[in-house]
């Protein structure tokens, strides 16, 4: 029995808590909404899908696997880190694992390695980044209020992480690296680089394109990739309002409160005066509060009223499934409930209506209703929820060329001037370079090469820096030109968003490569540790993926 955490997690404060258990939820309709959920396709009785002891076919032992995962990211990082392809991959190789961790016997962590790591973790973390006894005392005063998530389930899931970068650490082993590998590093981050920067202003570079129809066609031809029109769904939907159940929400006074004490950013005071010297940064005060409370209960309201209603089009979509209204059916089903489809314009993920609120993943969801599966699940919207129904699936086609024809002509046009604009680029490296070797200043030479050609350029010195620590205000698109540069050099002409650039090395000093370095050590064990932990990584994918593959569905 781990006496102490079990004192220590008995309370969660709520904000925290809450966003927490969203992201759980959320989690949860991600993983097993396309194998469980409410739409024709669906299949109630799921083939076992057994993986190192759990079936994933099983909404329970799945939710275990799923769920522990999503509060070990939150945990460790204090947010949540992971989009949900990654958050599906850590969740797999997470169990994979610590059914390693069991095999090998690992043992349970101790109270004091507890105890360390809890220090450790984003969601106890500072402002800077250091462990926040106030925001972890929050946590132990309101966790075991929470039934949803008990003192049990964060133990568990603490041990288990700790189980689990054990077996990382074994799968990574020391590491293997080469010297090559350790002077290369030790060249590129320890280099101390003085440059000069000109830019070369290409928005203002507007030369005179013209463009025939053979041109035109010919460029489309080449190009035919770049219209391919993709695919649509051609559907009507059901509104169910957020409107109509504003009038329904009963908001208590604790909970306005608690919504602007976790939003407070979001409602700045109107005619703000200056702070009172007792409140300090960030903090509210009554008044504050007070001030923006009709604001603060609208927003809480709205968003009770969108959780209604996405919960009755959840109802609506379940009670097609289960009476499994075929798709000529669909009118009257809905007319005995005073509700009629909605007409859509064909789309896809790019161009969802502004009925919908622009959103690719509804515009992804419709994309994959056909005739078996002819209805989606509720689907939250700016306004409420809604259920799309799907009348025909537009496949992706090549457009004529009349069709796109402005488009083609755009592009042609854009295209010629980035060329022209590249070409003149050379032109000014050679004008630039011939007059600094000839004894001229990098920014004179520029300047003088920049007005023959008729173009507008800024330029700049860079003090010497390395890559280890670059300067924060210099064009990220500088740092790749280096690798090729000796000292003296001048770069190929570099196009980056509205300008072009240039960049001298004017001075290029190379580090001590040898291990006398004290730098050679460290980065040795860098590359090593960077080595094992991908060696290990690749394993338990490997892994995943063989465990996986045992009960694949075979294709006929």
């Amino acid at each position: 029995m781990i006496s102490w955490i079990q004192i220590t997690f008995q309370k969660h404060f709520r904000v925290m808590f809450a966003v927490l258990l969203v992201f759980i939820i959320v989690s949860f309709v991600i993983y097993f909404a396309p194998g469980m959920g409410l739409g024709m396709g669906t299949t109630p009785r799921a083939q076992p899908r057994p993986f190192f002891g759990v079936n994933l076919s099983s909404e329970e032992e799945s939710s275990r696997v799923f769920g522990d995962a999503s509060l070990s990211v939150f945990l460790q990082a204090g947010y949540p880190a992971l989009d949900e392809e990654r958050m599906q991959e850590y969740a797999l190789m997470r169990h994979a694992g610590l059914h390693l961790a069991r095999e090998m016997n690992l043992p349970n962590p101790t109270d004091s390695e507890l105890t360390e790591f809890i220090r450790g973790l984003g969601a106890f973390a500072g402002p800077q980044g250091e462990f926040d006894a106030t925001r972890y005392q929050q946590f132990r005063d309101n966790l075991k209020t929470n039934p949803q998530v008990s003192e049990g389930d964060i133990s568990r899931v603490l041990a288990d992480d700790l189980r689990y970068q054990r077996v990382q650490r074994l799968l990574a082993g020391p590491g293997y690296v080469l010297p090559s590998e350790v002077k290369s590093e030790l060249t590129r981050a320890e280099t101390s680089w003085t440059l000069g920067v000109a830019q070369f202003d290409y928005a203002g570079y507007n030369p005179t394109v013209s463009a025939s129809d053979a041109q035109l066609t010919a460029f489309f031809e080449t190009n035919a990739f770049r219209y391919q029109l993709p695919p649509q769904v051609r559907a009507s939907y059901v509104e169910v309002p957020a409107s109509a159940f504003i009038g329904s929400v009963n908001l208590t006074d604790d909970e306005v409160r608690s919504y602007y004490q976790a939003n407070s950013f979001r409602f700045p005071k109107p005619n703000a005066t200056p702070a009172s010297p007792t409140v300090a940064p960030g903090e509210t005060t009554e008044a504050d509060f007070q001030a923006v409370r009709p604001q603060v209960e609208a927003e809480l309201r709205l968003n009770r009223a969108r959780q209604q209603a996405v919960t009755a089009a959840s109802d609506l979509s379940l009670a097609l499934f289960e009476g499994k209204v075929a798709q000529a059916g669909v009118t009257d089903f809905l007319a005995q409930r005073n509700l009629a489809l909605k007409p859509l314009p064909p789309f896809g993920t790019n161009n969802v209506p502004a009925e919908l609120g622009g959103n690719p993943q509804i515009g992804a969801e419709a994309l994959r209703l056909n005739a078996q599966r002819h209805f989606s699940d509720a689907l939250p919207t700016p306004t409420g929820a809604a259920i799309l129904f799907w009348h025909e699936s537009i496949p992706s086609r090549a457009p004529a060329f009349t069709e796109v024809v402005d488009r083609v002509r755009a592009d042609f046009v854009a295209d010629e001037k980035r060329k022209q604009f590249m070409a003149l680029g050379r032109t000014l490296r050679e004008n630039i370079a011939l007059r600094v070797k000839a004894g001229e200043a990098f920014d004179q030479a520029a300047s003088a090469a920049a007005a023959t050609a008729g173009l507008k350029v800024e330029t700049k010195s860079i003090a010497a820096f390395t890559l280890q620590n670059p300067p924060a205000d210099l064009n990220q698109a500088v740092f790749g030109s280096l690798e090729s540069l000796q000292q003296g050099d001048i770069s190929d002409l570099i196009l980056s968003g509205s300008a072009g650039l240039l960049v001298h090395a004017a001075g290029k000093q190379l580090p001590d490569t040898s291990e006398a370095n004290p730098q050679y050590s460290l980065i040795r064990t860098q590359i090593a540790q960077f080595n094992g932990s991908r060696n290990a990584t690749a394993y338990l994918r490997e892994l995943v993926e063989t465990e996986l593959a045992k009960t694949a569905p075979v294709s006929p």
